[in-house]
């Protein structure tokens, strides 16, 4: 290493003290000089003297090493003696800050030993963590069991089960390749599982509307079961209703070119322009549709959504994503994409993340781009359609003639956005 290479690197082992330190030292802005263990100058004194120690053992090998090993060891003995000495004067406990020094004179030593940039990273990270104390305390404080636990499933999910199951296809019979549906469960529930979040944390009384948008990034059919039945208690808010059930329909859509964008981007040159026109055009109507007086406001709570990280949930899904890739998988060979597209029809009025998920992966080994695409797009008209029955089954013929009117504009805006799409 060269002078001008160990000068940058003892540069960035200062900056990452910096960084800590500024942090610190604005927490502790209100104590008098020479009452705070460890603030803006000592996190950043330590950060270099980590660098210069790091550049200690570049030049004496093995030794430099131990030395760093040791030096280390004393630093973090000595600061912790100065803390606890902070701790006793003010009658308070914390280890905070003892933890932050230790990683500013790591980081620092690391910056210079190994890699620069995944050291000023974690100096960044050390400097965003403590800064959210606050908001860390109050998110666990609001976080609840059920929260909690499907956070440990997701990453029992990832990092135990996930690397376990064989990479292959399971039989010709049953061609479903485990780790994939897994890996594509795990996708999808932690999508459902964002959009539970984001009506949790919105508080105990959202709007219809909003929960129209928030709850379409969970289940778009479940938004449409509540609406529908509200609907029918509250006949005369019916329009306000159908609105919240189009936005929810709007981001589904708009949920399935995530989805596939991350499965198979190459599908996007079909499927995106004609979702993005569809959505658009329920959104729009949803606005038209949107009755904005309210003369005894909103009924409260008007949607309820299960954790959608239940495991047993996760488990029925996972099975229904591998029957669906299994069954999707045979019918492209015997059938073609004709028989890719009469699956997804069916298989839409149930579920369309599942068979967009399915199909995406079929192109272009089992299915070409263009059949992948059309029979994605059945399968969300199918699941659109579906929701018109739901609609008037449980909210009334009213209804029903509301949202038909919004899926026949949204056909159209859809038709001619894969008309231009193949133009393309």
């Amino acid at each position: 290493m060269d002078s001008s290479q160990l000068i940058e690197r003892l540069t960035v082992a200062l900056a990452i003290g910096l960084v800590i330190g500024i942090e610190r030292g604005w927490k502790q802005r209100e104590e008098a000089e020479g009452d705070r263990a460890a603030g803006l100058r000592t996190h950043a004194l330590a950060g270099l003297l980590g660098g210069i120690w790091g550049a200690l053992t570049v030049s004496f090998g093995e030794g430099g090493v131990i030395a760093l090993a040791l030096a280390f060891s004393t630093f973090a003995g000595a600061m912790t003696f100065f803390r606890y000495r902070e701790m006793v004067h003010d009658e308070s406990y914390g280890a905070t800050t003892v933890v932050a020094v230790m990683l500013a004179f790591a980081l620092g030593a690391f910056a210079v030993v190994g890699d620069v940039t995944a050291a000023a990273a974690a100096g960044v990270a050390t400097a965003l963590l403590l800064a959210l104390k606050s908001a860390l305390h109050e998110w666990v404080k609001r976080l609840t069991w059920e929260e909690l636990r499907a956070g440990l499933i997701l990453a029992a999910m990832t990092v135990i089960l996930l690397p376990l199951l064989p990479d292959r296809a399971l039989s010709q019979w049953f061609p479903a390749n485990l780790r994939e549906v897994w890996l594509l469960t795990i996708l999808i529930a932690a999508f459902s599982f964002a959009g539970y979040v984001a009506i949790r944390y919105a508080g105990p009384q959202v709007g219809v509307l909003l929960s129209g948008i928030a709850g379409g990034l969970v289940s778009s059919t479940a938004v449409t079961l509540s609406m529908a039945r509200l609907a029918h208690e509250y006949p005369e808010r019916r329009r306000l209703f159908a609105s919240a059930i189009m936005l929810s329909s709007a981001i589904m859509m708009l949920r399935v070119i995530v989805l596939v964008a991350i499965v198979n981007v190459a599908l996007l040159e079909f499927v995106a322009l004609p979702l993005v026109l569809a959505a658009a055009a329920q959104a729009l109507i949803a606005g038209y549709f949107a009755d904005w007086t309210w003369e005894e406001g909103p009924p409260e709570k008007p949607l309820e959504l299960k954790n959608p990280f239940d495991l047993v949930t996760v488990l029925q899904f996972g099975a229904l994503l591998a029957v669906i890739m299994a069954v999707a998988q045979l019918m492209a060979e015997w059938w073609g994409s004709q028989g890719a597209i009469g699956f997804a029809a069916i298989s839409g009025l149930a579920d369309v993340d599942a068979v967009s998920l399915s199909l995406a992966r079929l192109a272009p080994d089992g299915l070409s781009a263009s059949s992948a695409a059309i029979a994605i797009l059945v399968a969300v008209v199918a699941n659109s359609v579906a929701k018109i029955g739901l609609g008037i089954t449980a909210g009334g013929l009213a209804l029903g003639r509301l949202l038909g009117w919004a899926l026949a504009a949204a056909l159209a805006a859809g038709a001619l956005g894969f008309a231009a799409a193949l133009q393309l």
